[in-house]
């Protein structure tokens, strides 16, 4: 029998609004309002203070489903806490052994960090869903294509100065999914739960695509 992939549905939404702000007012506001501007899947990073409490409120509300996550996670102890308190996915800056560990014996898939060939690689022999090329503005969207030749069919994932204006090109050159920044999730912004400017990024950055 073969296993489900629980990223597959990322294909399709090619889209992961990571967020990383000083405060967030409403986590499931925040959601919504992205979810309103056509993205669905959602990073809550521990560069966030009470990232647990957030995760919390955001997975309560509905709507959310397998694209609430957690990222910036580096050490088992994070990710377990983050687990515990509703992400269904973690995300990594880098290859983080512990991390991977940790999330196999909770079956939560991990989007683990990387940016050379050796550390993909490393990132998929831990056992990685996807990998994110991190940061993928260093290199630019070729990078994708070369990284095709060494490790086809690799799920990979273009996070790090990518916005409306350069996403399309990341996917075009094989990335399943594209991370939007403060693009679409300013830190100001979120602070101050302007919602529907969110929203309003949110559609202009997927209708980029």
């Amino acid at each position: 029998m073969t296993t489900p992939d629980p990223l597959a549905p990322l294909a399709a939404d090619r889209v992961i609004a990571v967020v990383r702000a000083p405060r967030i007012p409403d986590a499931a506001a925040l959601c919504a309002a992205l979810r309103e501007g056509g993205i669905r899947w959602v990073e809550f990073t521990y560069t966030t203070p009470g990232l647990a409490g957030h995760l919390r409120r955001a997975s309560a509300a509905a709507g959310l489903g397998a694209g609430l996550g957690a990222g910036t996670v580096l050490t088992a102890a994070q990710a377990e806490q983050a687990i515990e308190a509703g992400a269904r996915y973690l995300v990594t800056p880098g290859v983080r052994p512990a991390v991977a560990g940790a999330a196999a014996a909770a079956g939560v898939p991990v989007v683990m960090g990387a940016l050379t060939p050796t550390e993909v690689g490393q990132a998929l022999d831990l056992g990685a869903a996807a990998v994110k090329i991190f940061p993928a503005h260093s290199l630019g969207p070729r990078h994708f294509r070369d990284l095709a030749g060494p490790f086809p069919g690799t799920s990979l994932v273009a996070s790090g100065g990518v916005n409306a204006a350069n996403a399309a090109a990341f996917l075009a050159a094989g990335a399943l999914a594209v991370c939007a920044g403060s693009d679409v999730v300013p830190p100001a912004a979120v602070a101050a739960g302007d919602w529907r400017q969110i929203t309003e990024r949110a559609r202009e950055f997927t209708a980029a695509l």
